[in-house]
């Protein structure tokens, strides 16, 4: 099935489907996507990491969650298939997916599906319209939702994580110098390293395509990475595409903060789901690279996160045990939605 989640497109498969072993599971990926190629004119990608992405679902043998949910980034113009994060805009087609394949029993007018992010272990629950026991993708006058750099409106997918398990701040600390500049190193459920985008000589409010044409910046953001990965446990992510990289500059339009998200190369024309968790949760760390860019609310959790097509609210709350302890997570959530586009057979290319 061929769906769009949030602002990301790829295709879902159930687990029975592909091959249970991860190399010939990957290459027949490969095929099926048209990797590698840089327009993969050959398959189902669409020349872009955010339509180069694969969904593998299953039922879920934990007792805590209905379903799993291994996600996949298929490299474009290389033969990688990649699967060391997770991905937020495909989790909200994870559950619509899951009842239209019979994996979950609609629950009436609203159904929810606990689904397990096999990718990090983590917990989300997707809660989304069944009318009459089908999903609803269209949504209604009354309950609809429309989220930037999608058109139109589309019933609201509501997600929320609960808390993980691992730290907050993975090196300890709320800023730490990396390659000579200053950054915040989080994982809210994406690891990512937040970087004030006027300490790169950026405004943080140029087009991605002129981000990305920036060799000298490329290089920049190249060494941090590298470096923040070991100091965040991550070891060597020359190969990886976690960290995601996310720039801070001063919002433009009444939200928080304006945002430039590179993934780890390209630079996202929105933000992701997770990175965005990441992002609003960093901004709330007291001492963090944020402090005198972003503009937090005083009150409530919602967070507009302003980013190159539009804007992302999230909700995030945190929490500090013990006076002097470092931060913890207690709430996040989001509303996406989700579209099916194709439901069908897909003929990979010859081997």
């Amino acid at each position: 099935m061929l769906m769009r989640g949030g602002t990301s497109k790829g295709a879902y498969f159930l687990a029975t489907d592909l091959p249970a072993e991860p190399a010939p599971r990957d290459a027949l990926l490969l095929r099926i996507m048209g990797s590698p190629d840089p327009r993969q004119i050959d398959g189902l990608g669409g020349a872009h990491p955010l339509t180069s992405k694969v969904a593998v679902v299953s039922v879920s043998d934990d007792p805590a969650a209905d379903v799993d949910y291994l996600f996949l980034q298929v490299g474009v113009d290389k033969p990688e298939v990649s699967g060391r994060q997770n991905c937020g805009n495909l989790l909200a087609g994870v559950g619509p997916f899951a009842v239209e394949r019979g994996l979950v029993a609609p629950g009436g007018d609203r159904t929810s599906v606990r689904i397990r992010m096999l990718n990090t272990g983590d917990l989300a629950v997707a809660r989304f319209p069944t009318p009459g026991g089908r999903v609803d993708y269209s949504g209604s006058a009354e309950v609809s939702a429309e989220i930037s750099g999608v058109p139109g409106s589309a019933a609201p997918v509501v997600i929320e994580f609960p808390p993980g398990t691992g730290p907050l701040l993975p090196t300890g600390r709320p800023r730490d110098l990396v390659a000579g500049t200053p950054v915040t190193c989080v994982n809210n459920g994406m690891p990512t390293v937040l970087i004030a985008a006027s300490s790169l000589g950026v405004t943080g409010c140029e087009e991605p395509v002129d981000l990305e044409a920036d060799r000298q910046l490329a290089e920049r953001l190249r060494e941090i990475r590298l470096e923040a990965g070991k100091l965040m446990g991550l070891g060597d992510v020359e190969h990886t595409t976690v960290p995601k990289l996310s720039l801070l500059a001063p919002p433009s339009d009444g939200g928080a903060v304006m945002t430039r998200t590179f993934i780890p190369v390209r630079c996202h024309t929105s933000i992701g789901v997770l990175g965005a968790a990441s992002v609003a949760a960093g901004l709330r760390i007291e001492g963090g690279v944020g402090e005198g860019v972003a503009c937090v609310p005083e009150h409530g959790d919602r967070m507009r996160l302003e980013h190159p097509t539009g804007f992302l609210d999230i909700e995030t709350a945190l929490a500090v045990a013990l006076p002097d302890a470092l931060p913890v997570v207690r709430r996040t959530a989001v509303v996406r939605t989700a579209r099916k586009i194709f439901d069908g057979t897909v003929f990979p290319r010859p081997a």
